[in-house]
């Protein structure tokens, strides 16, 4: 608890002195929802001020509200010092062209030291080395070298650690590197982990995961343990009492811990997960102990980061050292993992060879293999009103799922299939905009916000959807990455309807679902009234065949346990050739 304790308070304080407002958003994303609405309801009250305003009205998810509020501000002009803090707002809000504005009245003659928030505003573009410029003109050293340790390692910096002789692997013994598991962090990608580990238990091998230096104390569980086993998977937690300064003397920090956890377990092959600095560690510590290392390209960061930024954030120098050290960390694994074909050909676009490319797609198993119930009996044992047909989605909540899309096509349907109900399962940074926009649309009161529920109960909320819908928007990183929630649907005899993007077209063809124009409010809406009949209170005949092909499809090809046993076959042939 001493050492918790320690180590949570000197992360909250390095936040506080390097980015406050940065504090108040990830403080505000691990409380309840109706916590915060309230505690900004009540700020905005008592505080009148613009910056006051703006932060509560983004804490609320009223992106339009927030806008209102920082333009309205910047037409007002005023103090300077209220200007670099709107700045830092708008920032945070994705508001780049606002921030410019601000930071023309805080760079005034005599106003105060913006360099912080310019070098803020610089680093969100991608401007690496101007933003550590900017800091070291200003005379902010501590500030600068926080910014250049990162970007030392997205330079090309590595951890070293000290030589091991005569080490001896246990035999079957497999140890995962990873940013974040479960039971502390409930994501798809936790839980494909969890999923692949304890297939590997099942068949046999000693399986041990070890996650980032810090984790999850840096994230707020102070009552964290140092080993969590979960059906028969250990999660080891490298918590030392103080974490290194630095982005790469943490990456050292977190090396130097793995390397003593391998000299613990001992196992014969490392396999870790994008992005790139987890595979600098797992390289490093794999050299010294003489054993290969395998890869799991999971998604393209660089593009997921671009996705939220203007055309020209590919351009920038963070980019492309990004997807520099991405296809330099996919070089140097022993065998490179990806979840589908768009990934796969992808990296071989990168130069690494087909031949020690392995696919292990979003797969199911346990409970997913079981026959699935219907969806209104489904909805009563959740307490959902039962008749109807139900459209919706078990997703992470963020912008580029398209969920925006998928409440402004059931505010179309609705209004003549009043049989119709959506359902939105998950939590993110989009769902409070999202609420709003239902608000807007005139359909709350028929849309149901479950926000993040429990692991064991994500399954009957998929079952309790008709018509699972994922109307990603058409990004490089949607194209690419298959995502495992419509894996599981389609598990639930369930029919999909899709963006029509490559990644999607691997799990969704015309036996299984309906593939839409990705960002088209009109192909949606025709996706989704083409499955339904009697004004929405059923689904047709031709739905519920798609639904059952999905679910055979599925547990023929897309099960855990097939992924397992490939890689399984493919760990011992990497140890003879390394």
């Amino acid at each position: 608890m001493l050492r918790n304790a320690r180590l949570l308070g000197v992360t909250a304080l390095r936040h506080l002195g390097d980015d406050r407002f940065l504090l108040l958003l990830q403080v505000s994303r691990r409380l309840p929802s109706g916590v915060v609405h309230r505690a900004a309801g009540a700020a905005s009250l008592i505080n009148r001020g613009p910056v006051t305003q703006a932060v509560a009205a983004y804490l609320r998810g009223e992106s339009g509200r927030t806008q209102e509020v920082l333009q309205s501000a910047l037409d007002a002009g005023g103090r300077a010092s209220t200007a670099i803090r709107l700045a830092e707002v708008s920032l945070a809000a994705g508001y780049p062209t606002m921030a410019d504005g601000f930071l023309i009245r805080a760079l005034a003659p005599g106003a105060p030291d913006a360099s912080r928030t310019v070098a803020r505003r610089r680093w969100y573009d991608g401007d690496m080395s101007g933003a550590v410029e900017v800091l070291e003109a200003a005379g902010r050293r501590r500030s600068a070298e926080r910014l250049e340790s990162e970007r030392r390692v997205f330079a090309g910096w590595t951890p070293s650690v000290a030589p091991v002789k005569g080490y001896v692997p246990r035999d079957r013994t497999v140890l995962h590197v990873l940013t974040n598991s479960l039971p502390h962090t409930g994501s798809g990608y936790a839980q494909r982990s969890h999923s692949i580990l304890k297939a590997q238990h099942d068949a046999g091998w000693n399986v041990h995961a070890a996650t980032r230096v810090g984790y999850p104390v840096q994230v707020g569980k102070l009552f964290a343990a140092d080993l969590d086993v979960l059906e028969g998977v250990s999660y080891h937690r490298l918590l030392p009492s103080t974490l290194a300064e630095g982005f790469d003397g943490r990456l050292q920090q977190q090396a130097e811990e793995l390397l003593a956890l391998a000299l613990q377990v001992r196992p014969t092959v490392l396999h870790t997960t994008t992005h790139f600095v987890n595979g600098l560690v797992v390289c490093e510590v794999a050299r010294v102990l003489g054993i290969p290392w395998v890869y799991e390209v999971r998604g393209q960061l660089a593009d997921t980061w671009a996705s939220s930024r203007s055309d020209a954030a590919k351009k920038s120098e963070r980019y492309r050292l990004f997807t520099e050290s991405e296809a330099q960390v996919m070089h140097s694994a022993n065998l490179v993992v990806t979840l589908g074909e768009a990934m796969k050909q992808d990296i071989v676009g990168k130069g690494v060879d087909p031949r020690k490319i392995l696919l292990c797609p979003n797969a199911v198993g346990d409970e997913y293999l079981d026959e699935p119930m219907d969806s209104r009996s489904a909805r009563q044992s959740l307490g959902l009103p039962s008749d109807g047909v139900y459209v919706g989605t078990v997703s992470s909540i963020v912008d580029y799922e398209g969920l925006d899309d998928l409440l402004r096509a059931f505010a179309v349907l609705v209004a003549d299939l009043p049989g119709l109900r959506c359902l939105i399962v998950g939590d993110g940074v989009a769902l409070p905009s999202l609420k709003t926009l239902a608000e807007q649309l005139g359909v709350r009161a028929l849309v149901t916000f479950t926000g993040r529920v429990p692991r064991e109960e994500a399954r009957l909320h998929h079952q309790a959807i008709d018509i699972f819908v994922v109307p990603r928007k058409d990004l490089e990183v949607t194209r690419a990455v298959t995502p495992l929630k419509p894996v599981e649907a389609m598990a639930c005899a369930r029919t999909v309807v899709a963006s029509d993007l490559p990644a999607l077209r691997e799990i969704v063809s015309a036996d299984t679902g309906v593939l839409t124009v990705a960002g088209d409010t009109a192909s949606l809406v025709s996706g989704i009234r083409g499955l339904i009949a009697d004004g929405g209170a059923r689904l047709k005949s031709e739905a519920a065949a798609m639904g059952a092909e999905g679910r055979r499809q599925v547990l023929s090809n897309r099960t855990w346990v097939g992924n397992s046993a490939a890689l399984l076959d493919a760990y011992p042939a990497l140890r003879c050739s390394a």
